[in-house]
């Protein structure tokens, strides 16, 4: 089938697909074949449209296997492609032993979001965040809110070209004070960001990532010399439900934690409480104890309520009180800044001065309806409240 592929692929350039299925039948090779034939040429079609927007991108990050197998080197899964073969990501396919991103400067979803949705909680508060994202992901979350974008190939997603250099002047013109690399995993469109967020800093425009950090070393410390902020989702402290609920590794998550942090980019830590799958408060004390022995107190850890998605449907909400727990044991160990999201409630929202315990920023939903921080100090006590705050 390799073979037919390929040549399916040679020849779609000079023959329709109905004048190849017929010379298929012509030459006798059976409807089952012929059937795969024109799926493959399908899929062609589909990719020669996509190029026809914005083109192809050759990829970074990846090593020649003969002469026209690759080795995908941006992330963990390490993906070994042949000609007509994609990623676990869905964007990345090799052709002539080269391998091509097919989502570069092709965006799925754009929206101008606050900060605070991200959430990124102590960068910029009250501002509004240039929001884009391709599709493609490569995790396989059962639980995720945006699965109708990230676990579909760019073919089956309605798109619109936007170039590097007009991420930033649309980030500009629309009053915002950063970009959001989000929805999806910004990993999979990985030089589309290097090169968006390389203008962008230049320009003055911060730069945020929304990841769930599965990424290898090498691309992102390279990504690192632009990104001004992450958050990350660290979806469990237990390796057994990562990988059968996240298709993902936690050496290799908190390896990305571990990198963000040396390599000076503010790090805020997403947790996802879904209830009976990682809702031990065992695995979640090891978790807080890891982040503050290893990040530091003052990273913020924002628990988030689970709400029936995807593949999910059959659980419930986590129970406020799960969260609160969690909360309060975060607290107990020592991190500095908790917050509850996905449940309306002030107190867990707003930004609590460590040193006061007076409220520095508050909170309700996505609205900043108070900020006390004064030269990234608190105003009441001038304690310093770690953050972006320019």
């Amino acid at each position: 089938m390799k073979e037919l592929e390929k040549f399916a692929g040679i020849w779609h350039k000079e023959l329709t697909r109905r004048d190849f299925l017929r010379m298929c039948l012509a030459a006798g090779m059976g409807m089952g074949v012929s059937l795969y034939l024109f799926d493959v040429l399908s899929r062609y079609e589909a990719y020669a449209a996509i190029g026809e927007k914005r083109g192809m991108r050759e990829a970074l990050f990846y090593e020649k296997i003969g002469d026209e197998a690759v080795r995908c080197l941006l992330c963990p899964n390490q993906c070994t492609l042949s000609n007509g073969q994609r990623g676990i990501c869905r964007v990345r396919e090799p052709l002539k032993g080269k391998l091509y991103t097919l989502v570069y400067e092709l965006i799925c979803a754009v929206h101008i979001d606050p900060i605070e949705k991200k959430p990124l909680f102590h960068v910029l508060p009250g501002s509004r965040a240039f929001s884009i994202a391709t599709a493609g992901c490569n995790s396989r979350c059962k639980f995720c809110q945006n699965w109708t974008i990230s676990q579909r190939a760019p073919e089956e997603t309605s798109n619109q070209r936007l170039s590097c250099s007009n991420v930033t002047a649309s980030a500009s013109s629309n009053g915002c004070s950063s970009i959001a690399y989000t929805y999806t995993e910004p990993a999979v469109f990985y030089e589309y960001v290097l090169e968006s967020s390389r203008i962008a800093a230049g320009s003055g425009i911060r730069n945020v990532i929304v990841t769930g950090g599965k990424i290898n070393p090498e691309p992102l410390r390279r990504l690192c010399r632009f990104i001004d902020a992450a958050n990350v989702d660290l979806k469990a402290f237990n390796d057994k439900y990562l990988r059968e609920v996240c298709a993902q590794k936690l050496e290799t998550i908190l390896q990305t934690l571990t990198i963000l942090k040396q390599e000076g980019v503010w790090v805020e830590i997403t947790n996802l409480i879904v209830p009976t799958l990682n809702d031990n408060m065992d695995d979640i004390r090891r978790m807080v104890r890891w982040i503050a022995r290893n990040l530091g107190p003052e990273i913020p850890l924002h628990f988030s309520r689970f709400w029936p998605q995807y593949k999910l449907r059959s659980l419930y909400p986590t129970p406020v009180a799960t969260l609160e727990q969690a909360r309060d044991i975060a607290l107990e160990e020592g991190l500095q800044y908790v917050y509850i999201g996905n449940v309306p409630e002030t107190r867990t929202e707003s930004t609590i001065c460590p040193g006061c315990k007076k409220i520095v920023i508050k909170r309700i939903g996505y609205s900043v309806l108070e900020n006390n921080i004064l030269n990234g100090a608190c105003k009441f006590c001038g304690r310093k409240i770690a953050g972006i705050w320019k």
